[in-house]
């Protein structure tokens, strides 16, 4: 089942209904990509024991809302899309987030927190930690510069590779995410209590292991980090492994949420 017209929210897309899971897990896409990049990871996460209602963001820029214009810029975005989970918060909310989509997602975590909201956990999928400096400067490159860039890393769904005609449509969004993702400054104050889960491509060309290893100093509530087969976009192939240990993760993290808090002993 698709909902891409039945949801409230102009960010939020849901394909495959989970009413009864006890989790909702709000999936960031990638720089250029968008909330349909999930649609295989929601289809697969019932079979795969995912407790978890599965919901992707969109971005503005294409798609359904190709005609708005792209938000360059992660703050303006994670504030929106922090606003927009208030009306999916009946239940407890964990983050999963793809290269551009890590970052944002860690804002929009970092939000939730402030307002009293933290998530269970954020997956911090193929991408440095926020306070990796930013050198790049893709996103000043012409167009076939930028096409060059992208076809690099297979920087979009891959059946839109060979097609430069079609690529050169969402030039637009993906220069504005490229734009938001160089542009982003690391902001000191308070970091994250909930844990995360980094996972990285062991062939990443844009990520290397101490970069990821560096989310560690992101969060007071525990970081681990897992290095699987593939490149930057390992996750299309790794489904299989990736899953079940989101499950088990989601699992953990809801368990020790539900923990009574200890108080202090009484004395006799």
């Amino acid at each position: 089942m698709t909902a891409l017209n039945e949801n409230p929210s102009r960010w939020i897309r849901r394909f495959h209904p989970a009413d009864d899971a006890a989790v909702r897990l709000v999936c960031l896409p990638h720089a250029g990509g968008s909330a349909t990049a999930f649609f295989p990871f929601s289809r697969a996460a019932a079979a795969a024991g995912l407790d978890a209602d599965v919901i992707g963001v969109q971005y503005p820029g294409r798609q359904d809302r190709r005609d708005e214009p792209c938000v360059d810029d992660f703050a303006a975005m994670a504030d929106v899309i922090a606003d927009d989970l208030g009306a999916w918060a009946d239940r407890p909310v964990a983050l999963f987030g793809h290269s551009m989509g890590a970052t944002l997602g860690y804002e929009v975590a970092r939000r939730l927190q402030a307002r009293g909201e933290p998530p269970l956990g954020l997956f911090a999928s193929a991408c440095p930690a926020p306070s990796v400096p930013r050198t790049e400067d893709v996103h000043r490159l012409d167009d076939d510069g930028l096409l060059a860039a992208l076809k690099e890393i297979s920087g979009t769904e891959s059946a839109f590779l060979g097609d430069d005609e079609l690529l050169r449509m969402v030039l637009p969004a993906i220069r504005g995410d490229y734009t938001a993702v160089e542009t982003y400054r690391h902001q000191p104050g308070r970091e994250l209590d909930c844990p995360v889960h980094v996972l990285l491509g062991a062939d990443d060309p844009v990520v290397d292991l101490a970069e990821a290893e560096a989310w560690r100093s992101h969060t007071t509530g525990g970081c681990t980090v897992e290095v699987l087969s593939g490149g930057h976009f390992y996750l299309d192939a790794r489904l299989d492994v990736v899953l079940p240990g989101v499950a088990r993760r989601l699992r953990g993290w809801r368990e020790a949420a539900l923990a009574p808090v200890p108080g202090p002993m009484s004395r006799v």
